[in-house]
Order: structure tokens, then sequence, then C-alpha cells
């Protein structure tokens, strides 16, 4: 009888979870930042997010089928071979039949995840021509964002709570937003001025690691305008928090006017020497 209710309760409790997540499952997930009490990943704005996704969801009915599967088997385990239904126990010890199923099965259902993996991963890792090419520098704590193509570079840093305006998310806002032109392919090169940071954006699905001395390469095809954060995903000291980064994807005609002004506000000067930090020598 206790075996019984506490079956109950396991069934009751589980009903419960799952009715609880498709109801935050129905919800539309929040694309470009998260939405509050949102379940699963954010909303996809980028072709390599989509197949993220799909991965995903799938992996999630594959694990959920497994889960089912053995928790039926302890059911029955429970049931049909306790003390009082089965008094004189079986002394079988091998199966052939049952110990190559548990070994092939699982293979099977490895293999079968690896495929749409291994596609995911090429998907990921190579970058197609890019129409723009954006190097972002982590700095302790803020990002900077250089326009090779066109010159210039600016500092992106978070907006303080004061300064906030109406629209702008906490610790998600900066005063310099990344700008690129919705469907194009933008190459994103990143690197680390003093500690590692990482670069990611959730609904473009990229995450990558800004290492100093080095250069990590990723890139994303934003499908639709609107503004989409991220922030730096690498413990890189007591600021961590505070360094988001803000990507605005425009038209073609608002990218261009963009560039024009940007140009002409940020712009480089090549002609400057390059000054180098005194490094006090330690004995």
């Amino acid at each position: 009888m206790l075996v019984l209710k506490r079956l109950i309760a396991v069934v009751v409790t589980s009903v419960t979870v799952i009715v609880g997540g498709a109801a935050a499952l129905a919800q539309q997930p929040g694309t470009g930042q998260p939405r509050p009490w949102q379940l699963g990943l954010q909303g996809s704005a980028s072709p390599v997010m989509t197949d993220i996704i799909w991965f995903h969801d799938l992996l999630l009915w594959v694990i959920a089928l497994i889960t089912l599967f053995v928790l039926a088997l302890l059911v029955v385990v429970m049931v049909k071979f306790n003390a009082r239904s089965n008094p004189v126990p079986s002394r079988t010890t091998h199966n052939t039949t049952i110990e190559v199923l548990w070994t092939v099965v699982p293979v099977l259902i490895l293999v079968t995840i690896a495929v749409p993996s291994f596609r995911l991963l090429f998907f990921q890792l190579h970058t197609p021509p890019a129409d723009v090419t954006v190097k972002a520098t982590g700095k302790q704590w803020f990002w900077s964002y250089a326009y090779p193509d066109e010159k210039f570079e600016f500092d992106s840093l978070m907006v303080a709570d004061k300064d906030l305006k109406p629209g702008q998310p906490r610790l998600l806002a900066v005063d310099n937003e990344m700008v690129v032109p919705v469907n194009k392919v933008v190459r994103v090169l990143t690197t680390g001025a003093d500690v590692i940071h990482a670069f990611a954006v959730p609904s473009f699905g990229i995450k990558i690691d800004a290492i100093p001395g080095r250069i990590n390469e990723t890139w994303f095809k934003a499908e639709r305008e609107g503004v989409y954060y991220g922030q730096c995903s690498e413990l890189c000291g007591k600021d961590h928090a505070f360094m988001p980064i803000t990507v605005r994807v425009v038209s073609d005609k608002d990218y261009a006017a963009w560039l024009g002004d940007a140009k002409k506000k940020y712009a480089t000067d090549d002609s400057r020497p390059t000054s180098v930090a005194a490094v006090e020598a330690t004995k």
C-alpha cells in the first residue's frame, strides 16, 4: 500500500510538472533578450540558432523517451519482483538477447544523435564569405568594436541604471551599439585586451572566447531587424556582469546612413604613433 501511494504521488507530481512546463513552453520565447519566467532558449534570429533549437528539441524528446522507458522498467521491477510477488527469485545470470540489445540500442541512439550534431558543428564553424567584418575586443569591463574594412573603432559601455531610457533593458543596454545590416553575413573576430572574455548573443546562436594574443572567428546572419542582446560569458573579473553586448540589425539603407556617420564620429587616425603602455619591471 505504501509503495502504491508513493507511486501515485510520483505520477501526480510528474503530470503537474509536465503541464506547467507545457504552459511555459507555449509562451512565445523572447527574441533578442530573455523574458520573465521564460522557459527554453531565446527565439531564433539566424539560421544557426534555428538549427540549434531544432537539435535541442530533438535531444529533449530522445531524453524524455529514454527516461520514461527506464521509469517503466523500474516500476515493473518494483511490482513484479518484490519479495511478496516473487518469493523465490530467479537465479538467471546471463541473457544473450538482452545483453546484445542494451549494447546495440544505445550505439544506434548515439549514431542518430551524432549525424545532426556533426552537421550543426560544421555549419557553425564554416564561415561563408562575409559581407561585413567586425572585430570585437573584450576589455575590463566593456567591448570595443572595430570595422576593419571601414577603418573606424569605438567603445561600447553599459548604460547605468540612472541613465536608462524608456525601453532600454537594465544591464543590457549600451551607449554605442554594434550595428549590422539585415540578411548579410557578419564575420565576428574576437580577441581580449587583458584577460579571457567570451562574446555571446543567444538569438544568433554564437558564443566564442575572446583570448588575449589570439583571434577567434564566428559568424551570424540576422534574418530580422531589431535589437539583440548578449553578455560576456566568461568569468573575467569583478565587473563581469556589467559588460553587455548590444547588436542593432537595420536595413541596408539605414546601415549605409549609420556607416557614413560612424566614419566621421569614430574614424581612426593611422598617422598617430602606436602608444605602448609602460610595464613596471618586477623583481
